[in-house]
């Protein structure tokens, strides 16, 4: 039940702006650059924290005798 009405919001929000997108072609959304500057940047902290996590998991019980 609550899924589907976050998917009735969802679909109702995209309706919204798809209608407001129309309405007003240039609102100054953000660059397509932009969005995959921060893609990037997401996914390099994701991928450095799960390296961390790796190598911690991996080295646990070296690192409790310093």
């Amino acid at each position: 039940m609550r899924a589907n009405g976050a998917v009735v919001r969802l679909t109702t929000r995209v309706q919204e702006g798809l209608e407001e997108a129309a309405r007003r072609p240039d609102r100054g959304d953000i660059s397509t650059t932009t969005v995959i500057i921060w893609v990037a940047a997401v996914t390099g902290a994701v991928l450095i924290a799960g390296t961390i996590g790796v190598v911690i998991a991996k080295y646990n019980g070296q690192l409790l005798g310093l």
